[in-house]
C-alpha cells in the first residue's frame, strides 16, 4: 500500500497539508527530521504515518498524559496498535503493556520524558527494534523556550543508549530562530530535512480588547456572540480563575476550572468535561491546555496577560484546529504587566534567562499597543515576513478608526515624568497630570511642578491608555521593579523636541468599550444542513459516552459538517468525506448511514455531487474550487447542455411514470423523485396530485396532523397505520397547504 493509500485508508484524507508530504517521504528514507508547524498543521500525521508503515516500533516522547491518551485512542480508532507508559497505569495494566511492547504487539508507544532513564525501561528497549523517536513539543529542550522542561534534557542521552541509532524527528508548534537552533543542536539531529511552513493561522481573529470591565465583556461574549459554543478562558491566577468561575456559574452557565492548587482528581474531571463536551468552557491558567486536541474551540479569551508573545500564540492556538474561525481575545489592563514581571522575579532563574523574559514580555505590551496589523506583529515575533502590511482579518485591520495626532499630549507626558525625575509609577504619573489632591502628591510637594492638573480634562483611562502607548513606541521604559517606575528612554528627547510625530487611533483615547465587533474568517466553509448536523452530533455523542471517548476521536465537527451537505448514502460516498478512514467506516459507518438515510426520508434536502474540492488560503481571501452547490445530474438535454434533474424528474411523470419507476430509472430515491415534484410545483408547473394517494388514507393523515401537529414528520407517522408512508404525509401535506 503507498503513501496516499495509507493515508486515506487509515486517517480519511485525500491530500497532505503543506509540508507534511516532504517530511514524511524524508523520514521513511532514513533522514533526521524537524517540523516547524502551526497548531493544526497536522504535526502529529508526520510521526503516525510512518510509524504505521516502518517495519519497528515508533517512541513518541511527550510531555503530558492528556495528550498521550488522546492521540492513542484515536490511533486505536483507526485501527492502529498504540499505547502508552506513564503514572495513570495501575502496575498490572503497566506490566501488561510492557509484555505487549516486549512482543511486538504496538507500532507507537507514547512516553513521557521522566521515564526515559528508568532502569527497567532502558534494559526493555535494548530488545526492541525501534524505527523512530519523535519528540513533540521539542521546544521544551531549550532553555530560550517559554515552556522550558529540564526533563527533555535526558532524551539526547536516552537516543545514544539506542542501538542502532533510529530515525530522530522533532516537531512543534512555537519556537523562536534560537530555540530551533537549539533544538537540533540538544537532539543532535543529523543534517535534519526542515518543513518549517509557518506560523500564520488564518482561521484566528486577532484582537485586543481595552475596557474597563472585564466581567462584562466575558459575560456578552459568551451568552451573546458564543451561546452554546465551546471555549477556554485563561487568567494569571488561581484566585482569578476561582472568582471568574464563580461569578459565571452564578448566572447560570456551564463553566469548569483548572488550576494547579486543584486535586489532581478535580482538574481531570475539569478537563475530562471539558474534552466530552460535557461543559463548553472552561476558566483556567496557563497550566490548562498543553497537548489539548479539542478541534472545536471557537473562541480564546485571555482575562489576564499572557507571560509572552510565545505563551499567548501556544494558548491561542489551541482554538480552530478544525481549520474554522476561532476569536482569540486579550484583554489588557496595565495591572497584568506589573503581576507579570512580578512573577519573573519570583523565579530563580539567571540573569541572562530574567533579562529575556522581560524583553519577550516587553515585546506583548507592544502588541497590545500598536496600531499596525496584529498577525503581521505575531509572524514578525517568529522571524517570519508577512508578505503584507494589513491582514483584514485582526482588530487592528478591520478598525478603521481615524489616527490623531496626539504629539501635544505625548510632549506634556513627558514632560512630566522628566519633572517627577523618573521616579514614580504609571498611577502617580496621572494623578499629577489630572490634578489629584490626594496625600501622596501634597506630601511630596508634586502639586507644585508645572505639569500639576495639565491634562485634568483627560480620563484616567485615556491617559493611561497614551502613556502605554509611548511605552510601546519605546518613548518610556518601565522598570520591573517591585513598585515599578516610569523613566524616559533616549528617543523621548524626539517627541520632547517635536522632531518627531506621535499619532495614535481616535476611538482608543476615548476608551469604549462596546467597540468588539469581529470579523473571523471562515476558512474553508460547507454549506450544510443545520438540523442534520445537530442529529449528527448527538449520535456521535452518544456513541463517544459509550465508548468512553472524546467525541472528536469519533468524528471532528468539520467531517460532520460534509456528511450534512453531501449526505453520503452507501460506502463509496460516505468514503469520500474528509477524515472518514476505512477503520472508520467499519466501526461507524452504517450507523451514520442510517441516520442519514432516515433524515433525507423525512425532510426536504439538496443533494450535492462531491467533487474534488481545492482550497487555498491567504490572509486576505479563502478560495474554494471545483465545488458544485446544485443538484447534478447526469442526464442531458437534446441541445447536448444538462438539464436541471427536478425538470427531467417532471418530463418523465407528465409521459405517465409513476414516482417509484422514475426512482428507478434514475438511481434516485422516491423521496428525492417527490422533492423535485414539490419544486416543479412551487415554480408554477403542473403537477397532478390526485391519486397518488388514495382518498382513505388522505383523510387518516389529516386526522393525525389534527391530533400531533405539524412540527415533525415522525410523531405523525407513528400514529398511522404502516400502510402510511412518509412520501404520503408529504404529498398530503404539500397538496393541501398544511405548512
Amino acid at each position: 500500500m503507498g503513501l496516499k493509500e495509507k493515508l486515506s485508508q487509515y486517517f480519511g484524507y485525500d491530500t497532505f497539508k503543506d509540508g507534511q508530504e516532504k517530511i514524511i517521504n524524508a523520514t521513511l528514507n532514513g533522514q533526521d527530521v524537524l517540523g516547524i508547524m502551526p497548531t493544526g498543521g497536522g504535526k502529529s500525521l508526520c510521526y503516525q504515518l510512518p510509524a504505521i508503515a516502518m517495519k519497528g516500533l515508533t517512541i513518541v516522547i511527550s510531555p503530558l498524559i492528556s495528550l498521550m491518551k488522546d492521540q492513542v485512542d484515536a490511533l486505536e480508532e483507526m485501527g492502529v496498535p498504540a499505547t502508552f507508559l506513564n503514572s495513570s497505569l495501575d502496575d498490572a495494566t503497566y506490566q501488561k503493556r510492557i509484555e505487549g511492547i516486549r512482543t511486538n504487539h504496538y507500532k507507537l508507544l507514547y512516553i513521557a520524558p521522566e521515564r526515559l532513564c528508568a532502569p527497567l525501561f532502558l534494559d526493555l528497549v535494548q530488545e526492541l527494534d525501534i524505527s523512530m523517536v519523535a519528540v513533540d513539543e521539542a521546544h521544551c529542550i531549550s532553555q530560550w523556550g517559554h515552556d522550558f522542561r529540564p526533563h527533555y534534557k535526558e532524551i539526547p542521552g536516552f537516543i545514544k543508549n539506542i542501538s542502532p541509532r533510529p530515525v530522530v524527528a522533532a516537531y512543534t508548534a512555537t519556537a523562536t530562530t534560537k530555540v530551533i537552533q537549539e533544538i537540533k543542536e540538544l537532539l543532535a539531529l543529523q543534517t535534519p530535512v526542515e518543513s518549517i511552513i509557518g506560523f500564520d493561522r488564518p482561521n484566528l481573529f486577532y484582537q485586543v480588547i481595552k475596557t474597563g470591565d472585564k466581567f462584562a465583556y466575558v459575560r456578552n461574549t459568551i451568552t451573546k456572540k458564543f451561546s452554546g459554543q465551546s471555549g477556554i478562558i485563561y487568567c494569571a491566577t488561581r484566585k482569578t480563575v476561582e472568582s471568574l468561575t464563580e461569578k459565571l456559574k452564578n448566572l447560570g452557565l456551564p463553566i469548569g476550572a483548572y488550576h494547579g492548587g486543584m486535586s489532581a482528581e478535580n482538574r481531570e474531571q475539569s478537563q475530562q468535561d471539558f474534552i466530552n463536551d460535557r461543559i463548553p468552557i472552561i476558566v483556567a491558567t496557563n497550566a490548562f491546555g498543553m497537548g489539548i486536541n479539542k478541534p472545536d474551540v471557537r473562541f480564546i479569551i485571555h482575562f489576564n496577560m499572557p507571560q509572552n508573545m510565545e505563551a499567548y500564540y501556544q494558548e491561542a492556538g489551541r482554538g480552530g484546529r478544525d481549520g474554522e474561525s476561532c476569536d482569540c481575545t486579550i484583554l489588557y489592563s496595565p495591572a497584568d504587566i506589573v503581576r507579570q514581571k512580578q512573577l519573573i522575579q519570583l523565579n530563580q532563574i539567571s540573569p541572562e534567562r530574567e533579562k529575556l523574559l522581560f524583553e519577550n514580555l516587553q515585546y506583548l505590551v507592544d502588541y497590545c499597543h500598536t496600531n499596525d496589523c496584529l498577525r503581521k506583529k505575531i509572524l514578525q515575533y517568529f522571524g517570519e515576513s508577512a508578505g503584507y502590511e494589513r491582514c483584514d482579518n485582526c482588530g487592528n485591520c478591520l478598525d478603521k478608526a481615524e489616527m490623531v495626532d496626539i504629539s501635544l499630549d505625548a510632549q506634556k507626558i513627558l514632560s512630566c515624568i522628566y519633572r517627577m525625575k523618573n521616579r514614580y509609577g504609571l498611577n502617580m504619573v496621572i494623578s499629577v497630570l489630572r490634578g489629584s489632591k490626594n496625600k501622596k502628591i501634597i506630601a511630596f510637594q508634586l502639586d507644585k511642578l508645572s505639569t500639576y492638573g495639565i491634562m485634568k480634562d483627560h480620563t484616567l483611562e485615556s491617559l493611561r491608555e497614551i502613556i502605554m502607548t509611548l511605552v510601546a513606541k519605546g518613548y518610556i521604559l518601565v522598570t520591573a521593579d517591585e513598585y515599578p517606575v516610569l523613566k524616559l528612554t533616549a528617543t523621548a528627547g524626539k517627541v520632547l523636541k517635536g522632531d518627531e510625530k506621535v499619532y495614535h487611533k481616535k476611538h482608543l483615547l476615548e476608551i469604549k468599550t462596546d467597540k468588539t465587533k469581529t470579523m473571523a474568517k471562515q476558512v474553508s466553509p460547507v454549506d450544510y444542513d443545520e438540523t442534520m448536523f445537530s442529529e449528527l452530533r448527538s449520535l456521535r455523542q452518544t456513541i463517544a459516552q459509550e465508548k468512553k471517548l472524546p467525541p472528536y476521536v469519533i468524528f471532528h465537527d468539520a467531517t460532520l459538517k460534509e456528511m450534512a451537505a453531501y449526505f453520503p448514502m452507501d460506502e463509496n460516498e460516505f468514503l469520500k468525506i474528509n477524515g472518514v478512514g476505512q477503520t472508520r467506516y467499519d466501526h461507524y459507518g452504517a450507523i451514520f448511514i442510517d441516520t442519514i438515510k432516515r433524515y433525507a426520508e423525512n425532510n426536504p434536502i439538496k443533494i450535492r455531487t462531491r467533487l474534488a474540492i481545492e482550497t487555498s488560503f491567504n490572509a486576505n481571501q479563502t478560495i474554494e474550487k471545483n465545488r458544485n452547490d446544485a443538484v447534478i445530474d447526469k442526464t442531458t438535454a437534446d441541445n447536448g447542455e444538462k438539464q436541471p434533474s427536478h425538470e427531467v424528474t417532471y418530463e418523465l411523470f407528465i409521459h405517465g411514470q409513476s414516482m417509484s419507476e422514475i426512482a428507478k430509472q434514475r438511481s434516485l430515491t422516491v423521496n428525492t423523485i417527490l422533492g423535485h415534484l414539490i419544486r416543479c410545483d412551487e415554480e408554477g408547473k403542473t403537477v397532478n396530485w390526485a391519486g397518488l394517494v388514495t382518498e382513505d388514507k388522505e383523510v387518516q393523515i389529516i386526522n393525525a396532523i389534527g391530533t400531533v401537529g405539524i412540527e415533525g414528520l415522525k410523531p405523525i407517522k407513528e400514529i398511522l397505520p404502516e400502510t402510511c408512508s412518509y412520501e404520503d404525509i408529504k404529498i398530503v401535506i404539500h397538496k393541501n397547504g398544511l405548512r
